[in-house]
């Protein structure tokens, strides 16, 4: 297969591979977030996101994660030279990391799955970010094929970190005074009614 054709699927697939990254941190939130909810509602809640997590874990973030690598592997087989760039080793070092977020998010989804809670939405909040500054590194040495400055890069991604970490805290701040939990019992409130009135 042509090369190009193979850096093409790989680019593909690391694509879905993080789209899956970011997405099951979502459902993690929300799965955590269910647990302060009263019956049924969280019963029916954290039932529909584990059957979620589990389509978007096995059919799309695992295939991606496995095809994105083959590809990879691939790519580095048929051009050897990539070896040579210092860039690609500050780059698979990123990769590595990635892998290890992976299955950190593999051990939290079985946790979840068996209904143990460990970490709070916060915490995850902020464990789902770490995937984004991956990212963020992984992109610019690939573009920039550079690391003769990585480690001005580095210092950017932490700042880039600390920027995202303020963030999470602004927005948790947000929607504590907007009370989404106040306001989600009085629709469930009035849907109780409704029910009582056509009974």
């Amino acid at each position: 297969m042509d090369f190009l054709y193979i850096k093409a699927l790989h680019i593909i697939f690391v694509v879905t591979w993080f789209a899956g990254l970011f997405y099951i941190i979502r459902l993690f939130i929300y799965h955590v977030e269910a647990e302060k909810k009263s019956e049924p509602a969280k019963e029916i809640l954290q039932t529909q996101y584990k059957l979620m997590s589990k389509r978007l874990w096995y059919i799309i973030t695992w295939p991606s994660a496995i095809l994105a690598s083959v590809f990879g592997i691939w790519m580095l087989v048929k051009n050897p030279y990539y070896f040579e760039m210092p860039w690609m080793h500050v780059k698979l070092t990123f990769v590595l990391a990635l892998y290890f977020y992976h299955y950190s998010c593999q051990r939290i989804y079985s946790q979840l799955q068996h209904n143990i809670i460990k970490y709070s939405a916060f915490k995850l909040r902020i464990w789902n970010e770490v995937s984004t500054i991956i990212l963020f590194a992984v992109v610019f040495l690939v573009t920039l094929k550079s690391a003769i400055n990585w480690i001005w890069g580095v210092v950017g991604i932490i700042l880039f970190g600390v920027l995202l970490m303020l963030g999470i805290r602004l927005y948790k701040k947000i929607r504590e005074k907007k009370t989404w939990e106040k306001a989600e019992k009085e629709v469930l409130q009035e849907i109780k009614n409704d029910k009582k009135l056509n009974s």
